[in-house]
């Protein structure tokens, strides 16, 4: 007997039905999803997703509750009755799919998507998606859009209402990309689809905007426009500080040695200006930084400059390390900007990191020098002591001025 005793060689069973649905309603579905809404037992959706849907619901309507989390619950406590879940366009494309992914076996429900709103956008527009930036403000801050800011780009934004649009304008006009255009998209789609077209800077000629929209923009920058390089090293002035900043010179080496990868997560002690966190969270959407600062006005300072440099999301804790460091999520990078020479600050960041994890300490002082001396003989890895010097004034003349030499420990927990 191949089978272990009571095993089943029936196929799971797929009772749940996650559909998207377009602002063409019923008449946009295949055959197969009109039969699926029409047999499911409950039917799970947003107010305007079940009122297009309604010609052909035929068991229970639930709304979705406020909070979501306990319509989720809901859903998992019919299994393995039939239960269809309506989405907007693709449900994995920025909608519930993924929630309900995260708790329903792939192998328990199906899924039956209609274009997403940004396939939409483009099939309007021939842009091709490859070369388009996308985001969504759904639930999520203006401030993500800064990074995207490249001149000449062209990028897709999900709008949360229809105050989005005339706030994307603003944002535009306030970081020097007034000139760009704007396809303000409503309703795409369906019988009520809109298009019109206008300058950011001239966005009040426009009038209001229905709260189902995409806003498309074609990025021009003026003179003097507020860019975010892609490279490592931002330039110093980027950033709001009061001179506990990692220059950028040695601030791009570190990174170099933090190696950030995708989706990974940073603590960096001794925060400052939060200007090593906030370029591992540039390096990729998904990054994760914990950012821990003793000082108060300093912490708040981090904040302020995550969001303007489009990073809102940087997690900024206000203690005192290592004790600050406790309940943290297991970091795949440490980088002790500052402290290193504390008892037990090397020791404790070591020991949290998760295998792979590199640690990166850089000291101008001869007591944390000695902390990162003593750490190589525990730990291994590499010493590199970084000099820069920068031209200065000399009375009439001019020379170079060196700056504090900085010693950098780097390792690889194995």
């Amino acid at each position: 007997m191949n089978k272990a005793e009571g095993e089943s060689n029936m196929p799971p069973i797929r009772w749940l039905t996650i559909l998207g649905i377009g602002e063409d309603g019923v008449e946009g579905l295949s055959p197969a999803a009109r039969h699926l809404l029409q047999a499911a037992d409950l039917v799970v959706g947003g107010k305007r997703h079940l009122a297009l849907a309604a010609p052909l619901i035929a068991g229970r309507q639930m709304p979705w509750p406020s909070p979501m989390e306990g319509g989720i619950e809901a859903i998992l406590a019919r299994r393995p009755s039939p239960t269809l879940v309506l989405a907007s366009g693709d449900p994995f494309c920025d909608g519930v799919g993924a929630m309900l992914a995260a708790r329903v076996p792939a192998d328990e429900f199906l899924s039956l998507p209609a274009p997403s709103s940004f396939s939409l956008a483009l099939s309007r527009l021939g842009w091709k998606m490859r070369q388009t930036a996308t985001i969504s403000f759904c639930g999520r801050p203006l401030a993500r859009l800064a990074p995207l800011l490249q001149p000449g780009r062209r990028v897709l934004a999900l709008s949360a209402d229809g105050t989005t649009p005339s706030a994307i304008a603003e944002y535009l006009c306030a970081r020097g990309f007034g000139r760009s255009t704007l396809h303000v998209m409503e309703a795409l789609g369906g019988p009520r689809e809109r298009i019109r077209i206008v300058a950011a800077q001239d966005f009040h000629t426009l009038g209001e905007c229905g709260a189902l929209n995409l806003v498309a923009m074609e990025l021009v920058a003026d003179a003097g426009a507020r860019i975010i390089p892609l490279a490592t090293g931002l330039p110093d002035e980027f950033f709001e500080h009061d001179g506990q900043i990692t220059k950028r010179e040695i601030r791009a080496v570190t990174l170099a040695a933090l190696a950030p990868g995708a989706g990974e997560i940073l603590w960096d002690v001794g925060c400052g200006s939060g200007s090593v966190a906030i370029e591992w969270m540039l390096r990729h959407p998904e990054n994760i930084a914990y950012g821990i600062e003793r000082d108060a006005a300093r912490a708040a300072r981090i904040a302020r400059n995550a969001a303007e440099l489009g990073v809102p999301g940087l997690q900024v804790v206000e203690g005192r390390a290592p004790d600050a460091l406790a309940g943290l999520p297991a970091p795949d990078a440490v980088f002790l900007g500052g402290g290193a020479h504390l008892p037990g600050m090397i020791d404790s960041a070591w020991h949290a990191l998760r295998p792979g994890g590199r640690l990166v300490a850089n000291a101008v002082v001869i007591e944390t020098e000695a902390s990162l001396f003593a750490a190589r003989e525990r730990f291994g890895g590499t010493l590199t002591r970084l000099s820069v010097e920068r031209l200065d004034a000399i009375g009439s003349l001019h020379g170079f001025r060196p700056a504090l030499t900085v010693t950098q420990w780097a390792a690889t927990k194995p």
